[in-house]
């Protein structure tokens, strides 16, 4: 009893210490990245307080379900006994029931029948020549078996009693147990109830800030373009000069950032697969170097229907020849080859999501599709390739690509999807990749993105991703201070932009104090063989400044001005 009410307690010092817990909410909405930001991280550290304090808790359930499951277990096991005690005391009551019977008779018989003859027996031995003492052994003989009979019912009485104690020990266990049950039932409910509310403000919580992360990015592609997971598309993009870093500014000094491809550089790429062409790969000879360990099958059966989200059920040829991912230019262009392969991954990825039950869709979130037959190049590829799918352990695989891997891919979360040099053997990273100049020449191999999409086709601020020195210094100190303090990054948005947290180049240079720099001499960057850039080395009036590669580019992203951002991972800064 004394432990039931410990346990009472703690249950109400839990209740006491998650209500303030829940009183806590995570407003969903935002206006700008920094304010997104912000209320990110306030709920993410709701989310971990609450996380942290109901760990203890599912523990403590998990405890108290044990015993309950025990104690179960002990009461099952005493029915079970009590009602093998009870078969025994029933067979044994039928034993004595038959004794008894047995014994009355016996002493019936002896008393009636025997008697009679006995006394007629010891007159006569009495009055004539017979032995009195043979006559007195039988009687005594007869008497022996009766009280053998008695003792044998005494010991079945014994062995009754006994059994019917032990039945009800065992009973008085059950009632015991039982009560100890519905104690730690009691106990539970409660804690099980503040665990499953805790649980449910936990996805609140998650739900908000996944809420959070959408509106974030989606102010972020208003800078972007949404370039995350880019494609070449139906026509290759043209060209844009002022994006090259041998375009002029017209001042001095002047920094800018310079992309190796663009997001999300995992898989294929179509401009690396069309540079491999162009090399004379053939289609299987570029799947193979984009996707590691995979085989070919060319006999795959194909379904006769695919989802397309918006469309309904698609005849699943007419779908594959109307996907538009890779211009039909490129196969007057010697990269027919690069047509075959982006046919197979297509086929591949379309058959990898729909074996997850949903519709595909006709996006870069899948990959596009037109609507309506290409015709031309692409049709012969897909005809070419009608049966072809890429698979590993038997299944489609996701074969991921995008536009340009600016001479590297990455690794993705499959075990295809591995980090590569994208260039022939032999050759050096940058100069021989395959999308430079030498094969492909990609427009987005060594880019500097000032418009979304770093696409010429779209409208941009500025006429080139040139930076002049106070705004790059301005990105400098404000990267210097993230560093310095992650939480600043809430008040580090661009300041051509109306976020009414962001600190203006005086406030940040404020907050650094004496680290704030005033000029950029020199720079310098490292590249990993992963495929990102690990550090950038600035040569400042402060001295050798040396940045975590990741670090720049996401303040970068944040407070370059403009549309200007870093759209690879894998990048480099430039000073003229």
């Amino acid at each position: 009893m004394l432990r039931l009410l410990k346990i009472f307690l703690v249950v109400l010092l839990i209740a006491a210490f998650f209500a303030p817990v829940y009183a806590e909410e995570c407003n969903p909405n935002c206006g700008s990245t920094d304010e997104c930001q912000k209320k990110i991280d306030e709920c993410e550290k709701l989310l971990q307080m609450s996380v942290s304090a109901t760990k203890p808790h599912e523990e403590k359930i998990a405890e108290l379900e044990d015993n309950i499951a025990a104690i179960e277990a002990n009461v099952a096991s005493l029915t079970n006994q009590i009602q093998i005690k009870k078969a025994e005391i029933d067979k044994s009551e039928n034993k004595l029931a038959s004794r008894e019977a047995v014994l009355e008779t016996s002493v019936r018989t002896f008393y009636k029948k025997d008697y009679q003859i006995d006394v007629v027996y010891l007159l006569a031995a009495l009055f004539t020549s017979q032995d009195l003492g043979g006559t007195l052994r039988n009687l005594g003989y007869r008497q022996s078996l009766i009280d053998r009979e008695k003792q044998t019912i005494t010991n079945i009485v014994q062995d009754v009693n006994d059994l019917s104690s032990a039945k009800k020990k065992l009973e008085d266990t059950q009632t015991w147990l039982a009560a100890k049950q519905i104690g730690l039932e009691t106990t539970l409910a409660p804690i099980k109830k503040l665990v499953a509310d805790a649980k449910s403000y936990q996805s609140q919580l998650n739900q908000t800030v996944g809420t959070l992360s959408a509106r974030q990015q989606e102010l972020l592609a208003e800078k972007t373009g949404g370039v995350f997971s880019a494609s070449v598309g139906n026509v290759a993009p043209s060209d844009d000069p002022n994006a090259r870093p041998d375009y002029n500014p017209g001042f001095s000094p002047a920094y800018a950032g310079f992309s190796f491809g663009i997001p999300h550089r995992m898989g294929m790429s179509q401009y690396g697969a069309f540079g491999r062409a162009k090399d004379g790969k053939n289609a299987e000879d570029i799947l193979h170097a984009y996707y590691s360990g995979i085989d070919i099958k060319k006999d795959y059966g194909l379904p006769g229907q695919i989802n397309v989200c918006g469309y309904g059920n698609v005849d699943f040829d007419k779908y594959m020849k109307g996907i538009g991912e890779m211009p039909n230019s490129w196969g007057d262009q010697g990269g027919q080859e690069a047509l075959k392969a982006q046919a197979v991954a297509a086929r591949s990825y379309a058959l990898a999501v729909a074996a997850t039950g949903r519709c595909i869709q006709p996006s870069e979130s899948d990959q596009v599709y037109l609507g309506y037959d290409k015709g031309g190049n692409w049709d012969r590829a897909v005809d070419d390739t009608k049966n072809w799918v890429a698979i590993q352990n038997g299944s489609p695989i996701y074969a991921f690509y995008s536009a340009s891997d600016g001479g590297y891919t990455i690794s993705g979360s499959h075990p295809y999807l591995q980090s590569i040099k994208d260039v022939p053997s032999g050759g050096s990273w940058p100069n021989d990749a395959y999308e430079n100049t030498k094969y492909a020449n990609s427009p987005f191999f060594y880019v500097g993105c000032y418009r979304p999409r770093c696409l010429k086709s779209y409208s941009a601020s500025r006429s080139s991703p040139w930076l002049s020195k106070d705004e790059f210094v301005d990105i400098v100190n404000a990267v210097l201070l993230y560093e310095k303090d992650h939480g600043t990054l809430t008040h580090l948005s661009q300041t051509d932009k109306a976020n009414s947290d962001t600190w203006s180049k005086d406030q940040v240079r404020s907050q650094l104090g004496g680290d704030a720099v005033s000029s950029v001499d020199n720079i310098s960057v490292d590249y990993n063989n992963g495929g990102y850039t690990a550090t950038v080395h600035l040569d400042t009036d402060k001295g050798r400044k040396d940045i975590n590669g990741g670090d720049f580019r996401m303040v970068f992203n944040t407070r370059a001005p403009g549309e200007i951002w870093l759209a690879s991972a894998l990048f480099n800064i430039e000073k003229k």
